[in-house]
C-alpha cells in the first residue's frame, strides 16, 4: 500500500490552520454553456429498488446525451458496461454506499471487482464513525485501500463524505484525508443523508483541496441554475438523476 502524501501530524496541524483561515479559492472554473454541461455530469440512479430496464434507460439516457458517467450500484456494472461499449460514457460504481461502514478490505476487494466488471470511476463512502471517533488513522487507511487498488486497475477514486453529517472542522478533515490518500475527487453526498449538496460546502471542500483535486456535488440538484451555481463554488462534476431536465434547460438557456 502506498504511503499517504502527509502524515497525520501535518494533516491535523493544516486542519488548525484551515478552522482559523481558509486557502483563497483558486480562480472559478468557465462555466458550460449549452450542450457542453452534459461533459459534466454523472447521470445516476443508486435506488435500492432500481430495475436492470432502469438502468438500460439510464445508459440509453446518457448514451444519447453524452453524459461523462453512469453512475449505478456495483451489481449492475456488467450490465451497463455492456450497453455503453464504445459510447465515450463511462461506467461509475459505488462501494460501500450508503452508509460507509464496511471494513477497509471488503471495500478495496469491492472496488476492485467493479472495476474488473467495467467500472472506470469509484465513489466510495468514507467511515464517518471512524472520523467522529477521531479514528484517524483507520480513516486514512480506509480511504488509501480503495485508491491503491482503483489506481492499480488505472480507475478513479471520488471520496464521499458526506458533509450534512459533518462539522466544519471534520469536513475539512475529510477532504485533507481524502487528498493525502490519493484520492481524485472528494464529493458532497450519498444522496441518502440528510442533506444533499450545498454551495457553502463546495467551496469550503474546493478551498481545501486546492487545484489539484475534483470536487463532484451531488445530492438534490435537479436544475441547470442549480448545477451552474455548485460549479461557480469549485464542483468539476455533477451527480444528478435529474441529468436530461439539466441538459434540456442548459440548451433552452443558451
Amino acid at each position: 500500500m502506498s504511503a499517504p502524501t502527509r502524515s497525520l501530524k501535518q494533516i491535523l496541524r493544516m486542519v488548525d490552520a484551515y478552522e482559523h483561515e481558509l486557502p483563497t479559492a483558486p480562480s472559478p472554473l468557465v462555466a458550460p454553456r449549452g450542450a457542453e454541461v452534459s461533459a459534466w455530469i454523472d447521470h445516476t440512479l443508486l435506488k435500492p429498488e432500481a430495475t436492470a430496464a432502469q438502468v438500460k434507460k439510464l445508459c440509453d439516457e446518457a448514451r444519447q446525451y453524452h453524459f461523462a458517467n453512469v453512475c449505478v450500484n456495483p451489481v449492475y456494472v456488467p450490465l451497463a458496461r455492456g450497453l455503453l461499449k464504445d459510447s465515450g460514457v463511462g461506467v461509475c460504481a459505488v462501494v460501500a454506499f450508503p452508509l460507509g461502514a464496511s471494513l477497509p478490505e471488503d471495500k478495496a476487494r469491492e472496488a476492485r471487482r467493479v472495476i474488473e466488471n467495467g467500472a472506470v470511476e469509484v465513489d466510495m463512502v468514507i467511515n464517518l464513525g471512524a472520523l467522529k471517533s477521531e479514528s484517524y488513522g483507520l480513516l486514512l487507511n480506509d480511504i488509501l485501500f480503495v485508491t491503491q487498488e482503483a489506481h492499480d486497475c488505472r480507475a478513479r477514486v471520488k471520496v464521499i463524505i458526506e458533509a450534512a453529517l459533518l462539522t466544519h472542522r471534520e469536513k475539512i478533515l475529510a477532504c485533507l484525508l481524502a487528498q493525502a490518500a490519493g484520492a481524485d475527487f472528494v464529493k458532497t453526498s450519498t444522496g441518502f443523508g440528510p442533506g444533499g449538496a450545498t454551495v457553502a460546502d463546495v467551496d469550503l471542500m474546493r478551498r481545501v483541496v486546492g487545484s489539484g483535486t475534483g470536487v463532484k456535488a451531488a445530492g438534490g440538484i435537479r436544475t441547470f441554475k442549480e448545477a451552474l451555481a455548485m460549479i461557480a463554488a469549485g464542483a468539476n462534476r455533477i451527480g444528478a438523476s435529474a441529468s436530461v431536465a439539466i441538459f434540456n434547460e442548459a440548451l433552452g438557456a443558451s
